[in-house]
């Protein structure tokens, strides 16, 4: 049993029936089209079914490398972009100690990250992190040759093995990578190191429930059993009921309507902030899966209450070509009351005596409808709260939705031809041997 809910009512004045029709008539055949690998990009299905097919023995090994590299590491380096690191991070942020870094618990390893950009600040000042820390490091590349990845391991590479030699550093490196191919396999096969594999049939934006995600949430002490649960619990759920009432189906029918009827941008939020890296990962994968041949809705997103101090404003006002996403978090897990104050010089004893999180969701519902009065329409979708099953499910879910989005809006929701672009300038401009014609015209623009 599936424990997200989807609630469309505040999109009602905007969308009518026979709108919601149009693409909710389509979800049987767009569903069919992802089981039976029908459509475009069909050889990158097999996200779908990654829950059912984990076995316990596989979750075990991860469990025990995590476990090994803990109690040998204070800092745990994560080296990937994009999907490789994004997925990871995600989810390590919502179901962390939001202070953890600086609580610094005995055997609480911190998670930080490398080649997901390519500051030369960032890269001293990790360094000089490093030198006074134990920590071992994964790193997550399916070729090994993506320019912001490769280049922090090469950096983190010499200085793990001038810091504990060569033999030390192999046994603090775990790669993450193509089964038989590429600069990296090739090189954990020389060097020995331990080794897995990122699915040939699972994009970057889509592995977070492979190794990619899997490894680094077992070292950050993240019950990933239990991960694995909630998105099988969503599998399972989807595979049931290939119909316009699932709570997946609903959203991406409810973005495609509003999309067509000129909503174009769609801003997901959460009231709480521990979900921002959750937003973080869903701009890639609804950014890249559905944002080419001239169409796509443009993803965004927002902390609220803290955004609505910036952005606010527009969203009330401004043009209005959004849509926002709620992620609505019914219960927290923790408990902190407001203080009966004697003098109420700040005027606050009226809520004196309540949670902070009844007040954090009364923001939430007065910020819907005055969103709602102001032109936004808004989705709504509940989580009971921020949990291991609970993430596992979300993750399944938006996977699933966007699959289903790319697929009505006829685009392939699986490639990403458009990244290309910049990096063949930059291998021009940076003088890579075999684009020396791109360099030429590129320079010549640039003058």
């Amino acid at each position: 049993m599936i424990q997200i809910s989807t609630n469309l009512k505040h999109i009602k004045g905007f969308i009518n029936d026979e709108q919601l029709h149009c693409f909710s008539n389509k979800i049987e055949n767009t569903f069919n089209t992802i089981y039976n690998k029908s459509g475009a990009g069909n050889d990158f299905l097999g996200w779908t079914t990654l829950p059912s097919e984990m076995t316990k023995e596989f979750i075990q090994d991860i469990k025990e490398q995590a476990e090994a590299l803990r109690k040998k590491s204070e800092i745990f380096v994560v080296v990937g972009i994009g999907g490789s690191y994004l997925g990871a991070r995600a989810v390590i942020e919502a179901l962390s100690h939001q202070f953890g870094a600086l609580i610094n618990k005995v055997g609480n390893t911190q998670v930080v990250y490398a080649g997901h950009n390519m500051s030369e600040e960032y890269m001293v000042e990790l360094l000089e992190l490093l030198d006074n820390k134990e920590y071992s490091m994964a790193v997550i590349s399916k070729s090994g040759t993506t320019t912001e990845p490769a280049v922090a391991f090469r950096i983190l590479k010499n200085h793990l093995e001038n810091k504990y030699g060569k033999e030390e550093a192999r046994t603090r490196i775990v790669a993450i990578t193509d089964k038989e191919r590429g600069a990296l396999k090739t090189l954990a096969n020389e060097e020995g190191y331990k080794t897995y594999i990122v699915p040939d049939n699972v994009g970057g934006r889509y592995s977070v429930l492979t190794p990619v995600g899997l490894l680094p949430i077992a070292v950050a002490g993240i019950n990933i059993e239990q991960l694995m649960k909630g998105a099988l619990a969503m599998e399972t759920y989807c595979k049931e009921n290939q119909n316009s009432n699932n709570v997946v189906a609903q959203y991406a029918v409810a973005r495609q309507a509003l999309y067509h009827d000129g909503k174009t941008n769609e801003i997901l939020v959460s009231y709480e902030p521990r979900l921002q890296y959750i937003a973080e990962w869903w701009k890639q994968l609804y950014g890249e899966s559905e944002g080419k041949d001239g169409k796509g809705i443009f993803p965004a997103s927002d902390i609220f209450t803290t955004d609505l101090h910036s952005m606010g404003q527009y969203i009330q006002d401004g043009l209005r070509n959004l849509f926002e996403t709620i992620i609505s978090v019914e219960r927290p897990t923790k408990e902190m009351r407001i203080p009966l104050a004697d003098n109420d010089l700040d005027q606050l004893n009226y809520i004196a005596g309540r949670r902070l999180s009844e007040v954090n969701r009364t923001a939430e519902t007065a910020t819907i409808l005055a969103h709602v009065d102001g032109g936004v329409p808004n989705i709504v979708i509940q989580i009971p709260e921020i949990s291991a099953s609970t993430i596992g499910e979300l993750i399944y879910f938006f996977e699933m939705g966007c699959a289903l989005s790319g697929y009505m809006l006829e685009v392939n929701p699986f490639d990403q031809p458009g990244v290309e672009a910049y990096k063949k300038n930059m291998f021009a401009l940076l003088g890579k041997q075999g684009f020396e014609d791109r360099a030429a015209a590129l320079k010549e623009r640039i003058k």
